[in-house]
């Protein structure tokens, strides 16, 4: 085996083997989230198996090509079948709770991925014997390492952006089907199972079911039954509903917008106001609202062109930004009337670095002396959970006692409409008891001046 032959496998293998993990860890988003509970334990799985695949290659005395090409063949299919987004929504939609669908598809999928392909370079240096061991070893890891690099690179930042997470499946399957060829040459037995493979791989990936899927999540946009709507549309972000909108004059939208809109614009009165709304969604805060200026952040660049085209069938209203939503209200120079925040990665998840109190206190930052917050949480209808009371005095401890409004009381899950003044502040509040009830005076003192 030619040296140049040899370093193309295991390039091949790197670049694949981490591109492999990098779309489990997307194709995981929309199921369990992307919380470091979630990326450690799947980083960490893949890990342990690729360690287990180099005891297992190193193990191997004999028939090199052949078994590399046979475990390329059998992780082409694992990937190419595997990793598609109809794979992937099926266990999560037929295996209950979601940390068993989880647990399967690591045990199933991504493991066994990266136990073959860990057997690659142990396996093939045994081919460089006229080499120095130390040579050949470091060299076959270097080229294996900077295909893993330039595979995590080229699969998020390229194929991901441009093509969707479906095109970088069957694009890493396809990476391993051309390690086959090189490795197996002519060998009808191998091509027997390459031409299924292939056609299986491209079945699944290139005819997606998805509107979109990018690297930051899968958009779904389709018919939803809703009574007194005409033609009702919903858009789901990561298999969660993010909007709602009919053909109807005026269109409808979905409660929280409403119950959003009304607090701006009935309640407060609203006009020629500056509106900064973190997490695009379907972007109907805005729609058809002529009367004041919005701008939404949103970390997915794809997200506008994708609810002009399926979901709002016209222009959004308002300036759309690129960026991480504590990134930009930490770094903006911009002060705004009133800040939204609606972001979610899934279903009920927002992102942690999004629920801490050094974001709500940057969101305090950009906002005029006399705005306002408003922050969407999808949180328990009782208020209950420790989750729902900690995130809740979270946001207390930063703008003082807010308003919280729970739209679906009789939800297992609710929306929760929090509503804060800039001008109000944090303080240390005191209970009323028989013996020391200052309530009537404290009142005396409450009431506005005439």
């Amino acid at each position: 085996m030619s040296r140049a032959l040899l370093y193309t496998i295991v390039f091949i293998e790197g670049f694949c083997s981490l591109g492999a993990e990098v779309i489990a860890l997307r194709r995981l988003v929309p199921h369990v989230g992307s919380s470091i509970v979630v990326t450690a334990p799947t980083i960490g799985f893949f890990l342990l198996a690729l360690a287990l695949g180099y005891a297992s290659g190193a193990r191997v005395a004999a028939d090199y090509r052949h078994i590399v090409a046979r475990n390329f063949l059998i992780s082409a299919a694992l990937a190419g079948i595997g990793l598609a987004s109809l794979s992937v929504d099926g266990l999560f939609a037929h295996l209950q709770p979601a940390l068993f669908a989880y647990l399967c598809f690591i045990a199933g999928v991504l493991c066994p991925l990266a136990w073959l392909l860990g057997q690659t370079v142990p396996i093939l240096t045994n081919l460089m014997q006229a080499e120095r061991t130390g040579e050949a070893s470091g060299l076959a890891l270097y080229w294996s390492t900077l295909g893993s690099f330039l595979g995590s690179l080229t699969l998020s930042l390229v194929v991901m952006q441009w093509l969707g997470v479906s095109a970088a499946v069957f694009a890493c399957s396809l990476g391993l089907v051309a390690g086959v060829i090189l490795l197996a040459g002519k060998n009808l037995k191998f091509g027997l199972f390459l031409l299924p493979t292939v056609a299986f791989a491209a079945l699944l990936n290139l005819q997606s079911p998805l509107t979109a899927d990018t690297a930051y999540a899968d958009y779904i946009v389709g018919p939803v039954a809703l009574a007194g709507q005409q033609a009702p549309r919903a858009f789901f972000v990561n298999n969660s509903l993010a909007s709602l909108i009919d053909d109807s004059e005026p269109p409808n939208y979905t409660r929280y917008i409403k119950h959003l809109r009304q607090i701006l614009l009935d309640d407060l009165g609203f006009k020629g106001r500056e509106i900064l709304v973190l997490g695009a969604g379907g972007f109907t805060l805005s729609h058809r609202e002529p009367l004041n200026r919005y701008t939404y952040v949103d970390i997915d660049p794809a997200i506008r062109a994708i609810a002009e085209k399926h979901f709002l069938h016209e222009p959004a209203r308002g300036e759309f930004i690129t960026d991480d939503a504590r990134r930009f209200v930490a770094t903006t120079e911009r002060r705004f009337d009133a800040v939204v925040v609606d972001v979610y990665s899934s279903h009920t998840a927002i992102p942690s670095h999004l629920v801490s109190r050094e974001f709500w206190a940057t969101t305090r930052r950009v906002l005029k002396p006399d705005g306002l917050l408003l922050a969407n949480l999808i949180l328990d209808g009782k208020l209950e959970t420790p989750y729902a009371r900690n995130l809740l005095a979270t946001i207390d401890s930063i703008y003082g006692r807010c308003a919280v409004d729970v739209l679906q009381k009789g939800k297992p899950l609710a929306n929760v409409e929090v509503t804060c003044f800039a001008s109000s502040e944090a303080t240390t509040n005191s209970i009323y008891i028989d013996e020391k009830n200052r309530a009537d005076l404290d009142l005396a003192r409450s009431r506005p001046t005439p």
